[in-house]
């Protein structure tokens, strides 16, 4: 990343069996196709047989919650990492798909999202390009902090990665069978109030650019939600294969009240219109 950011996207392998600069690129959103993490639906069969015979996305996901706490034992008293036992005492638990969205919710650029952002980088082979500030190079304090804090201990005592690889797999078969079914995109919006966490790429004409986007970055489907979080709106076509959660996808997770989408990132063709 010594060179300039809009030069390079990612490192030159994946899990996805693509090219990083296809999978970042605009072209792929213009014309995106299926793409899956590198063994994880075939280490899973049992999971996707089960989800056969749910009756609805919310079955469904009840099943998905099931199999997570058996496969990583994610009790449902384990989605709180200061709960005490009956004597007092802190325990420590096991870390939790829940637990970084969670944190992700109070602030994408904490540890939990540097966590999130380092499972995309490890999957997809993009960079991140904000991590509390503009990441230009790989010696610059935000590189620095990310790296630290995805690489925390606190995050990685349960497979954390596999646990994300599996929520991708499923958000990805909940979308294709039952929230999205024959949709190939879906048009989603984001308010901000400035530019300092976006890179310019090419600007197309008066309201349309070439934005980079941040290898994972939150998006609403409601587009009055987001309103209320800048005063210039983003609007952007996002490949279905690029969403990683969206807000509907389980019955019990933080994420819940905003309509909040979860999407791998790259350079988006995006529409900017001011309030």
């Amino acid at each position: 990343m010594d060179q300039p950011t809009h030069r390079r996207l990612g490192h030159s392998t994946n899990l996805v069996g693509l090219s990083t600069n296809l999978l970042g690129s605009d072209a792929f959103n213009e014309d995106p196709r299926e793409i899956h993490l590198s063994g994880v639906c075939e280490m899973n069969r049992r999971l996707f047989e089960m989800l056969g015979y749910s009756e609805g996305l919310a079955d469904a996901g009840d099943a998905f919650l099931k199999y997570m706490q058996a496969m990583f034992g994610i009790d449902p008293e384990q989605h709180e990492a200061n709960s005490a036992q009956a004597g007092g005492a802190p325990r420590r638990y096991r870390s939790s798909f829940l637990r970084l969205l969670k944190g992700w919710g109070y602030d994408s650029n904490g540890p939990e999202g540097a966590v999130l952002k380092g499972w995309v980088e490890s999957r997809f082979g993009l960079f991140p390009t904000y991590h509390k500030e503009m990441i230009t190079r790989f010696s610059s304090p935000g590189w620095i902090s990310y790296v630290e804090e995805k690489m925390s201990s606190r995050f990685h005592n349960n497979s954390i990665y596999c646990q994300l690889d599996i929520l991708y797999e499923f958000c990805q078969w909940a979308l294709k069978v039952h929230a999205a079914p024959s949709e190939r995109h879906i048009t989603l919006f984001r308010g901000v109030n400035s530019f300092d966490e976006h890179q310019i790429v090419e600007r197309i004409d008066r309201k349309t650019v070439v934005m980079r986007l941040n290898n994972l970055a939150s998006f609403s489907s409601d587009r009055g939600v987001a309103d209320c979080f800048g005063d210039t709106i983003l609007t952007v076509t996002v490949p279905v294969v690029k969403v990683m959660f969206f807000n509907t996808l389980l019955s019990l997770h933080p994420l819940k009240g905003e309509g909040e989408f979860l999407v791998i990132g790259g350079d988006y063709r995006v529409r900017a219109d001011y309030l």
